[in-house]
């Protein structure tokens, strides 16, 4: 599949903020009603035979593995993947503008919150997005020093987020960006005070999650079956036809974050038994089933691994057309590009699976301790929101069948 370059809309405001104040500115689910029908993958041809010496599973069963000084804190420099998203080193060093109040500790918050705090790489780089926004916002405002912070002007901050369009969710995110770093601040970095202290803001507004039907699901996942089965001319699009099916399969017959798929690795898969071994947030590990037919698209895809993968993949189970570990945002290209086809939904991200997995199970009897555990959620309270879901598809069935609805 190509791999094209996504464009996000930009969201409309939100009414439910003030304007700044005047100072400042158990199975897999793909076996349920519509499942995947099964397929016998083929032994291994011409495509497949690189595996003889280094992609079959093993004996166990595995896959195996393969081969700035401040009296408010001092300057301290780390070094990061670059991301045209990332800004660690602070909003000034990255458009040459003077730097903020704020900026010379972005390295080594960052750090805080991925070694200490074991946040995922996305959380990490929110946050420190949000509290590089706001050294900004001091310094366009004059306020030279943190300790000049006080809980009105971050007000000022938010309805300034706020008036440039960003989500509730968004402006949510930045007050939890701003408690943590303020607390870290004081605890660590010598603050005095934290000005984020009883900071609150809207609630995030709660949306039904987007569910693609089993029925239109199957046929998306046949099609790629299909595509991955068919004889190919040429092995590298063998690979990668074999690569998107059997990521298509694994996120929605497990539920998985694409974060966690991205970052598997060869030996947490337990082929024998049908059971990855993901790392979830908060590098909490999980072992999730996955049926039989996922188990097909796997087999399938660690025989023509071995086409594309360099040395630079270590041990990752999927990996990109240049051989490294699959970057996540190819991989959310892959998933966009198959729902491309999909009637009656507007779903594009890998989420959508993880939601209309769990929505599934919950269709066809799963216990909701169940599906919480599958899907690694911290308490059952956000896995409910599924339960809404179904009920919401119940009643809408109910409206158009029911004679006195």
């Amino acid at each position: 599949m190509g791999e094209r370059s996504e464009v996000i809309p930009a969201r409309a405001p939100d009414p439910g903020i003030p304007a700044p104040p005047a100072a400042g500115r158990s199975g897999s689910p793909q076996r349920g009603a519509g499942g995947v029908r099964g397929r016998g993958v083929p032994a291994a041809g011409a495509q497949d035979r690189h595996a003889a010496t280094n992609g079959a599973p093993n004996g166990t069963g595995k896959w195996g593995g393969g081969a700035a000084a401040s009296s408010f804190g001092g300057s301290h420099g780390g070094a990061e993947r670059p991301d045209s998203g990332d800004v660690a080193q602070g909003a000034g060093e990255q458009t040459g503008e003077p730097a903020g109040p704020l900026d010379h500790l972005l390295p080594r918050f960052r750090a805080h919150l991925s070694l200490e705090r074991s946040r995922s790489e996305n959380t990490v780089r929110s946050y420190a997005s949000d509290v590089a926004d706001l050294s900004r916002w001091m310094r366009e405002n004059g306020i030279e020093a943190p300790d000049l912070l006080d809980r009105d002007a971050l007000r000022g901050w938010l309805a300034q987020r706020h008036q440039r369009g960003l989500a509730r969710s968004s402006v949510s995110r930045g007050i939890a960006a701003v408690h943590t770093f303020f607390r870290w601040a004081v605890d660590t970095q010598g603050l005095r005070h934290d000005p984020a202290a009883g900071l609150s803001g809207p609630r995030p507004a709660r949306h039904l999650p987007e569910i693609v039907g089993a029925g239109a699901l199957a046929d998306m996942l046949n099609g790629l079956a299909d595509r991955a089965l068919a004889d190919h001319e040429d092995e590298q699009a063998a690979a990668l036809a074999a690569r998107d099916w059997a990521l298509l399969e694994l996120l929605y017959a497990t539920g998985a974050r694409i974060s966690e798929l991205v970052g598997l690795d060869r030996h947490q898969v337990a082929a024998a038994d049908h059971v990855l071994t993901v790392t979830g947030k908060g590098n909490k590990q999980r072992r999730v089933p996955y049926g039989d037919t996922a188990g097909e698209a796997l087999a399938l895809w660690e025989r023509r691994r071995p086409v594309l993968v360099s040395p630079s993949a270590g041990d990752a189970v999927f990996v990109g057309a240049r051989g490294a570990r699959i970057d996540p945002r190819v991989a959310r290209r892959v998933v966009a590009q198959a729902l491309e086809g999909v009637p009656d939904t507007s779903a594009r991200g890998p989420h959508s699976l993880r939601h209309s997995a769990a929505t599934h199970l919950l269709d066809g009897g799963a216990d909701l301790r169940s599906v919480q555990e599958l899907l690694g959620h911290a308490t059952v309270a956000t896995t409910q929101i599924y339960t809404h879901v179904s009920v919401e598809r119940l009643k809408r069935a109910y409206s158009q069948a029911h004679p006195r609805a």
